[in-house]
């Protein structure tokens, strides 16, 4: 249970579905990757990356630090341009459709950056309301009252006229999730919704994710290192190390892989090599 600056406890329980979905698509897939390799500063980042994100379920990509998780994140969103392969959204291959196609695409998905990525120079309400005021020709009113919807659904109700710097670390994650909301989209994106909070607040994020994959039915993406949060949440999971697909299967299936760098993986066994100067240096390239 979170408490908001005033001392109140946050209602963690997400508001019914008051607004219609987007009309979903007919593919049985909502990304499809094919082959997909990528190059950063003459170093292989992705090697042949082939992965399915069926519609309606949550996929976690779990890796380690430099493993090219946020990477394959970013081709996904269109902010990266691949060496080699595709990735298609909703049928359609996203590096050879022309921008306006692609930003109608972008309509579609919602993403919940790793640090909230909230705009200080605007309350929280304002954030929320950002992309509405952006995409759409809806009234003022009509934006503010979806806003609210928003801000309900992830327990912040009442917290419109905040600014970002009055939350705590767990409300400016639920404030952008509830921005990445805001257009109803048929996926949502996670890059590393618990990193920097404690177990509690995390657990709670975890919580909030579950309930609107549950209440929305859209497609899920999270990117993740937390092994407790990626076996709470996924219907699937795929083992990312080194730029290439180790493992992928159900949370059941990968607690029993066989796999050596898996294995080490869940049981948190450190690497024994010496450090290497120029290694470090070329794992800079990479977020995490």
């Amino acid at each position: 249970m979170e408490v908001d600056p005033r001392g109140r406890q946050i209602n963690l329980q997400v508001a019914p579905v008051l607004l219609p979905m987007a009309a979903t698509t007919e593919n049985h897939n909502s990304i499809l990757i094919r082959n997909l390799s990528s190059t950063l500063g003459g170093r292989e980042v992705l090697r042949e990356i082939n992965l399915e994100v069926r519609r309606g379920e949550t996929l976690v990509i779990l890796g380690g630090s430099g493993s090219g998780k946020s990477t394959l994140l970013r081709h996904i969103v269109g902010l990266e341009e691949p060496t080699a392969g595709e990735v298609l959204i909703f049928g359609k291959n996203i590096n050879r459709i022309s921008e306006d196609e692609f930003n109608e695409i972008r309509k579609k998905i919602g993403m919940a950056f790793q640090g909230s990525a909230l705009l200080n120079s605007m309350s929280v309400g304002e954030n929320v309301a950002l992309p509405l005021r952006e995409h759409t020709n809806l009234e003022d009113s009509t934006i503010q009252i979806m806003t609210r919807i928003k801000l309900e659904q992830v327990g912040l109700s009442g917290f419109e006229s905040f600014a970002p710097s009055q939350l705590s670390g767990g409300m400016k994650k639920r404030a952008g999730i509830a921005r990445a909301l805001a257009m109803d989209p048929e996926i949502l994106l996670f890059d590393e919704p618990s990193a920097g909070l404690d177990p509690i607040i995390a657990a709670g994020i975890d919580e909030l994710i579950l309930k609107l994959k549950h209440a929305f039915h859209m497609t899920v993406v999270v990117v993740t290192h937390e092994l407790t949060s990626a076996f709470l949440i996924a219907d699937r999971i795929v083992v990312l190390d080194k730029g290439s697909i180790l493992a992928e299967g159900t949370p059941d299936e990968i607690r029993h892989c066989t796999n050596p760098r898996v294995r080490q993986f869940l049981e948190r066994q450190p690497d024994h090599e010496e450090q290497d100067a120029e290694k470090y240096l070329n794992s800079l390239t990479e977020e995490a």
